[in-house]
């Protein structure tokens, strides 16, 4: 399956000694500019019908015309796999991820993933990036993703992510008795030693900032909101475990076999059973990347954290 697309802008007088990319990227806004870029190399953008390097400045008056073919960006298979939709419209969707679900295809978990469960309920997903996928959730990790349904929305919501300007706040249940409110800001980069894990780093990491409030505080755990500035892989879980707050459940960051004293078998047995990092994606914010309306969706907490939680109240209150 295949799109073709076929624009042409005029280039306006005031653009006049602009590069061919920058003019590019400001007449064909729905695409991003790595995607022009390429198609200017291949002479899918033409100036005039003439091939011309993406760095030649422009004079004003000339006119671009886009020519392109957008085909499958990879080999994923569709595969019938329940979504529950939360949102969706012409430009994008908005899902609420169950636990277990991986969300992109890679070494290992090449089937039963998001991307394959999208291409089954739209095909047409299939010519976008990532099948519309501009951001991830952790396998076991649940809640809200929105994804994308066209290349403008893809791009937008893209540059919304760089920018900072999408509100992601998640709820979580600590080890610990966690007190009022606080950030963690610090870089996180592949652990020094597991390289399969992610750790905060002195040298070579990424920012990362992540804030959270208390929203109950049991003897020996705490529910929490937490709120996202960066975007950074296991940023939530890395930078609890990092504060001696790790996830319940966390099997990659968690302090197993640390049970509080004075919980009760009914409590214990569910802590030891608690299958996953607690953690739940619970709002998700931003501007439509087509109208600019600002909207936001929350998700309920999955049952597990609300039997983990109601257990904790019962053995507590």
């Amino acid at each position: 399956m295949s799109e073709i697309i076929s624009q042409e802008q005029q280039v306006p007088l005031s653009m006049r000694g602009q590069r061919l990319d920058q003019v590019a990227a400001s007449l064909f806004p729905d695409f991003s500019r790595s995607r022009l870029q390429a198609w200017i190399k291949t002479g899918e953008l033409t100036v005039g019908g003439s091939l011309v390097r993406p760095r030649e400045k422009l004079f004003g008056g000339e006119t671009l015309r886009l020519q392109a073919r957008l085909s499958r960006e990879g080999d994923w298979e569709a595969e019938a796999i329940d979504l529950e939709i939360v949102h969706e419209d012409e430009d994008l969707l908005v899902v609420n991820k169950p636990a277990g679900l991986v969300v992109h295809p890679a070494a290992g978990n090449y089937s039963g993933t998001l991307v394959n469960a999208l291409l089954h309920y739209a095909p047409s997903q299939e010519t976008l990036p990532r099948a519309g996928i501009v951001h991830r959730l952790d396998k076991d990790t649940t809640g809200l993703m929105v994804v994308a349904k066209t290349l403008l929305a893809h791009t937008r919501l893209v540059e919304q992510l760089q920018a900072r300007s999408v509100s992601r706040i998640y709820e979580a249940v600590a080890q610990g008795a966690l007190s009022g409110a606080g950030s963690v800001e610090a870089a996180i980069g592949r652990h020094p030693k597991n390289r399969k894990q992610m750790a905060v780093v002195p040298h070579g990491g990424k920012p990362a900032l992540t804030h959270y409030e208390v929203l109950h505080r049991f003897p020996s755990h705490t529910h929490l909101r937490l709120q996202l500035e960066t975007g950074r892989t296991h940023q939530i879980r890395v930078h609890m475990a990092h504060i001696h707050y790790s996830l319940v459940g966390d099997p990659v960051y968690g302090r197993r076999g640390r049970w509080p004293s004075d919980a009760s078998a009914a409590l214990l047995e569910i802590l030891k059973a608690f299958p996953r990092q607690a953690l739940h994606a619970a709002q998700l914010g931003l501007q439509h990347p087509r109208t600019g309306q600002a909207l936001q969706w929350k998700a309920p907490l999955p049952g597990d954290m609300q039997t983990l939680l109601e257990a904790l109240h019962q053995h507590y209150d």
